[in-house]
């Protein structure tokens, strides 16, 4: 099988200021054309550094593939460090010139510095990809049998040439794989808990199909692994595997796709034709930022309140006051009484609702921080949980919103349509 070695470049990536976001989806791309990455390396903009990652990848990868470092400013020194490791010079690419002064011609509308006009030296001893989507042309070498990929850091320039130019090309050059995944989802039990209960399954997989664990907040995604030369009856072989990894985890599994726990109840709901609403306390809008990321989701969600303050739950939810009083606003009879008074506002089949504390101040001994109270129902029953957690205020907002879009799920598969 084809190595790749992916290795990203920027002080930025290394200090958190920047999430490396081009490797993942290149490691995706990159999977699905039938190539596996054996390494993904992040470094800094410094001369050694670049030398030192281009040495020891090309020790253990047939394919390097480097984004970052190709900008016009003074801390970009990828394509010097290229002519250096190269034994080559800078030379002018007459098409990535074309291509820099159009961008600025007829597009910005601005004039052209010689800093722009450098974006369009090259190292003498590389293939010029040119740049569809920006200025930065990319460079190819092949050093040794090995090849080297230069692209620009920016995702959307990244993503055109290795969609356009590169992956074409290592199909062209090297053996692919057949490679396949399935995917589930679970909720409710741990991933050294799943370990134990599947525990046979696994020892008995075939050497070609591995299992992967892949445990989040609050769920645990399952992954079957299938690599082989050829494709002849993987497919069957991998479905048959999934199939008695479903009726293992039956009982916790949320669903049999590669997709958020957003997704699958968004699913759910267009399926039964029926609606939801949120009413957020202690969340502060997070569940309807998850919910209507999904595209579509108009479709069944119809809107929230975020009744952060007891006068809104009051105002906007329709919450008692002697409700607040008695029991206080995180509570279940509080996120009871929200959820009621979201379904009859906005209208909808079912709603959720949250209130808690989520930290690192306001608790109390009878209520400390990471006391949350959950609901999800209809107007006529609701189901509520009592959470404790013990993390800091954004992993319990975010643990919180797992809970309850599940007790919804929960709630919803249990109702006859």
């Amino acid at each position: 099988m084809t190595n790749i070695s992916i290795v990203t470049i920027g002080d930025e990536l290394l200090i958190g200021q920047v999430i490396d976001t081009n490797s993942a989806w290149m490691a995706q791309e990159l999977n699905k054309a039938g190539f596996w990455v054996r390494r993904r390396v992040a470094i800094g903009d410094g001369r050694e550094d670049i030398l030192k990652a281009l040495e020891e990848e090309s020790a253990v990868a047939e394919v390097i593939l480097i984004t970052g470092g190709l900008g016009p400013t003074a801390d970009d020194i990828t394509k010097a460090v290229l002519c250096e490791y190269f034994n080559s010079t800078l030379v002018v690419n007459e098409a990535a010139l074309e291509n820099v002064k159009n961008i600025f011609t007829k597009i910005f509308k601005r004039p052209i510095i010689e800093r722009n006009l450098k974006q369009a030296e090259v190292p003498a001893a590389c293939e010029v990809i040119q740049n569809k989507r920006g200025t930065a042309p990319g460079m190819l070498f092949d050093k040794n049998e090995k090849i080297f990929v230069s692209m620009p850091g920016v995702p959307y320039e990244m993503k055109g040439m290795m969609t356009d130019d590169v992956i074409p090309f290592l199909k062209s050059r090297f053996v692919t794989h057949y490679i396949s995944h399935r995917t589930l989802l679970t909720a409710g039990i741990g991933e050294s808990g799943l370990a134990d209960h599947i525990s046979k399954f696994e020892s008995d997989l075939p050497p070609h199909i591995k299992l992967a664990y892949l445990p989040g907040y609050g769920m645990v995604r399952l992954r079957l692994t299938a690599n082989a030369a050829q494709a002849d009856g993987l497919e069957r072989e991998l479905d048959h595997a999934f199939k008695i990894l479903k009726s293992l985890v039956n009982e916790w599994m949320v669903t049999d796709e590669d997709i958020t726990l957003q997704e699958a109840l968004g699913k759910l709901l267009i399926a039964r034709k029926q609606s939801v609403s949120t009413a957020e306390s202690c969340t502060g809008g997070y569940i309807a930022h998850l919910i209507t990321s999904i595209p579509g989701s108009s479709v069944y969600y119809h809107g929230s309140v975020i009744a952060y303050d007891n006068e809104i739950k009051r105002k906007m939810l329709n919450v008692d006051p002697a409700v607040l009083s008695a029991h206080g606003a995180v509570s279940e009879e509080t996120v009871k009484a929200m959820v009621h008074g979201a379904i009859r506002n906005m209208e909808t089949d079912f709603a959720l609702a949250t209130s808690g504390i989520m930290g690192p101040g306001g608790g109390s001994e009878e209520k400390p921080v990471g006391t949350v109270w959950i609901a999800a129902g209809s107007a006529h029953e609701i189901f509520t949980r009592k959470l404790w957690f013990r993390f800091d205020r954004q992993r319990n907002i975010e643990m919180t919103a797992i809970n309850v879009l599940n007790l919804l799920r929960t709630f919803i598969l249990s109702r006859p349509l």
